[in-house]
């Protein structure tokens, strides 16, 4: 599998989030993410816009999962979603009829083990319940928490290899990484890539010239693009 770049529409409003997102197409992304925060403030309405603005790329819909699995994959595939998240420490009942509904209307699923107290196992128990990826986080209360009590903030990259060699399934990795350190997610056997929005340009590494953000991110897009996924025993 070639590496995907995603870029994570973590908004709070639909007309910026449209503009993040046709520039992030132009820049060479491959897939959008309606961000959690997006789908608390916009809803089904903001999936909708995405997919009428968009109506060839595959969309995420980060719903974060915990209960009434069938209903949310259903209404979230309706509106035109190509992709949901279902969260492992869900009942696996959930996580089941998340994986019926997706099988139901034609949409992928993502199981997502922020939290898990063994997270390889939780990866594995995701993709032998039917999902179609791993999503392996690190959640953003976890690492401030652990860094505002002095300790080394986790990273996804901790265990990644680990995740990858323990299932069949692609993963994608999530929390706190800076860009240099997405981008080689990919080198981790980890082929999905996602890039938060708003974007932080690291200046030394990825700035262009003139400040150009959409410049900035077509570099990250082919930086990703041009590499070979990893392959672990």
């Amino acid at each position: 599998m070639k590496p995907i770049v995603q870029i994570s529409l973590d908004l709070t409003n639909i007309d910026e989030a449209l503009d993040t997102a046709a520039l992030a197409m132009r820049a060479g992304v491959d897939w959008l993410e309606a961000g959690t925060p997006l789908i608390l403030a916009e809803g089904l309405h903001g999936v909708s816009k995405l997919r009428e603005a968009f109506p060839d790329t595959p969309i995420v819909a980060d719903l974060k999962t915990m209960d009434g699995g069938y209903l949310e994959a259903e209404m979230m595939a309706k509106a035109g979603a190509t992709h949901v998240v279902v969260m492992a420490r869900a009942h696996p009942e959930t996580i089941k009829c998340v994986v019926s509904a997706g099988a139901d209307f034609g949409v992928k699923v993502m199981g997502d083990n922020l939290g898990c107290p063994d997270m390889i196992a939780g990866a594995r128990e995701l993709e032998d319940l039917g999902c179609d990826y791993v999503i392996h986080h690190i959640g953003y209360d976890e690492r401030r928490g652990i860094a505002a009590a002095g300790r080394r903030m986790p990273s996804p990259l901790d265990q990644l290899r680990e995740v990858v060699d323990a299932v069949n399934i692609p993963v994608q990795a999530v929390g706190g990484l800076s860009l240099e350190e997405a981008i080689q997610c990919p080198q981790y056997g980890a082929p999905l890539v996602v890039l938060g929005a708003p974007l932080t340009i690291d200046a030394e590494s990825f700035k262009t010239a003139d400040g150009d953000l959409e410049a900035s991110l077509r570099l990250i897009c082919e930086a990703i693009h041009r590499q070979e996924v990893a392959e672990f025993s």
